[in-house]
């Protein structure tokens, strides 16, 4: 028996005792796509939070496309030699080579079954890093996903530990450290059947039948509780956005499709809203932040491919809606600590959304608390769009509010499990959005079933973790998974991005990164060898002096040091 199976076995005999702090190995499983990190009731893999115990100890979290997990290194800055992380080596029949050998700044293939090496006659580039902790930008404020009804129905259909397993891997500091949710009021296009408050009687302003919380998101509510006790997370910030109001209130009397909120209904919509704050505070589970919805323009422009729950806004109406309605209603009430967040929707809206909510409302823009942006169309239209709109309200939180893939026409509806390119796209994203004023980042569904559902569309999609709900006796951590895990687990609330810049000119760089400060002063850097060979980087810390890594061939890391 190998010795990673001894391991495993001796973490799996002592949990869930003291034993559940102790950092445990990736169970790793090849895949059509790729490879991920199996999960079951008795054995998942964890991290333990990395302490550095003096000044010069370096610490180094590592992934890569050939099976490492979060796995860790370490190295000094009194170390004048290189710090090489080492990749996990496997053989694999569907490749030719099975390892990518480094030695003396040269890389080798060594072929399956061959005795001999062939030598590629490249030589490993280095790239310098730069950091300079004077210049700071923005904090961080939350990292999390999604806690729609298809994600409760899923959970509620696994055993207990099961459950408690999804929990602490994402909530846990152990697993990932999200401290943040977001969660639909009423339906989402990720639930089993379309719905909303306050569907009967029609034509009811008064909402006199929301007076108390629907059964699903009591369910909810029972499973987040178990959520923060598992995860010991004191403070969850919950999210919550509206998809549609009942079809009564819309003026094409539909779940769907071309329709708006009717203006007559405009107090009564911002009456749902507070509604569903106080009656959430009731259960103690208090709201951190609402949108003013979800995606506006699909119920606009959209309503030719989307079939889900939805109701269009134009910027004009919707200004009228929060400057005179909305905003009046929360702050006035005993829920107005509750943050308001504008447009939710896609990259391509920015900044010209809010120019026309101005011309509108001209104080409009004075109760959002933050801007919220959906990742989906982040590929074509660049992050100038973003640049803009902090320019012009500086003040203003940004978060992403929802990201997935498997949406497009031309990508693979459902999971890729296992899929390193897909971890590949949301590292690139978090990465990129991070270097142009977020604050955060809530990703879409926390968990799917093996077909990216359920839902009432059949909008199946991927997730960073996949159920098995054929067996209900494991789930599978997918790249996506860790590629999050990278930022969210390293960069806890009130962290500060400081300037980490790298001498490559390209357009495309070998290596990204992005750098931060944590509050207790180390510093957290998130580094990304984007192509099919190692690199060498020689970093330079304007207050902690020079080291050098030698990273594997496509991978991520994080690097941690005082």
């Amino acid at each position: 028996m190998n010795l990673r199976w001894l391991w495993m076995l001796f973490a799996v005999a002592l949990w869930p005792g003291w034993a559940a702090a102790l950092s445990t190995p990736c169970q790793l499983k090849e895949t059509q796509y790729g490879s991920v990190c199996v999960c079951n009731s008795s054995y998942c893999d964890y991290l333990e939070q990395p302490e550095l115990q003096d000044d010069n100890q370096i610490v180094v979290i590592s992934s890569s496309k050939n099976g490492l997990r979060f796995t860790r290194s370490e190295g000094s800055f009194l170390d004048k030699n290189i710090l090489e992380v080492k990749d996990h080596q496997w053989i694999d029949n569907n490749f030719v080579a099975d390892a990518v050998v480094v030695e003396q700044n040269k890389v080798w293939l060594q072929f399956a079954n061959v005795p001999q090496r062939f030598a590629i006659n490249v030589s490993i580039k280095t790239v310098q890093l730069t950091v300079q902790r004077e210049k700071r930008y923005q904090k961080i404020t939350n990292f999390g996903g999604a806690f729609t009804g298809s994600v409760s129905h899923i959970l509620q259909q696994l055993p207990k530990a099961l459950q408690d397993h999804v929990y602490r891997s994402y909530f846990h500091a152990d697993g990932i450290a999200y401290n943040s949710i977001r969660m639909s009021i009423g339906g989402s296009d990720f639930d089993l059947l379309p719905w909303a408050y306050n569907q009967l009687p029609r034509n009811d302003p008064t909402l006199s039948n929301f007076t108390s919380l629907d059964p699903r998101d009591l369910q909810k509510i029972e499973q987040l509780k178990r959520l923060k006790a598992v995860a010991k997370l004191s403070n969850l910030k919950i999210m919550a956005a509206a998809w549609s109001a009942p079809p009564w209130m819309k003026s094409n009397n539909r779940w769907t499709g071309y329709g708006q909120l009717k203006a007559e209904y405009y107090q009564a919509w911002a009456d749902y809203h507070l509604k569903f704050l106080e009656l959430m505070q009731s259960k103690n589970m208090t709201v951190w932040a609402i949108s003013t919805g979800n995606e506006p323009l699909n119920g606009v422009i959209g309503f030719f491919f989307v079939h889900f729950m939805s109701m269009g806004w134009t910027p004009w109406q919707q200004a009228i809606w929060l400057n005179d309605y909305l905003g009046p209603t929360i702050r006035k009430s005993k829920q107005s600590q509750v943050l308001i967040f504008g447009n939710d929707d896609q990259r391509y809206t920015y900044p010209s959304w809010f120019r026309k909510m101005r011309t509108s409302r001209s104080t409009a823009l004075d109760y959002l608390d933050g801007l919220a942006v959906h990742w989906y169309w982040d590929e074509i239209f660049g992050p100038h769009c973003i640049d803009r709109a902090h320019a012009e309200m500086p003040d203003k939180l940004l978060l992403n509010t929802e990201s997935c893939i498997g949406d497009k026409p031309w990508q693979t509806h459902g999971p890729e499990l296992g899929s390193w390119g897909r971890g590949e796209s949301y590292m690139r994203a978090y990465i990129q959005d991070l270097l142009h004023h977020f604050n955060g980042w809530l990703d879409w569904n926390l968990v799917l079933d093996e077909r990216g559902g359920p839902n009432y569309v059949h909008n199946y999609v991927d997730a960073p973790v996949i159920v098995n709900t054929t067996s209900r006796t494991e789930f599978y951590k997918q790249p996506i998974y860790y590629a999050i895990g990278h930022f969210s687990k390293f960069l806890p609330e009130e962290s500060v991005r400081i300037e980490a810049i790298t001498n490559e000119t390209e357009s495309f760089p070998q290596l990204s990164v992005v750098g931060f400060q944590r509050p207790d002063g180390s510093v957290a850097l998130i580094v990304y060898n984007g192509e099919n060979l190692p690199v060498n980087v020689a970093l330079n810390d304007s207050q902690r002096g020079a080291f050098s890594l030698r990273l594997p061939a496509r991978s991520w890391h994080t690097v941690v040091y005082k």
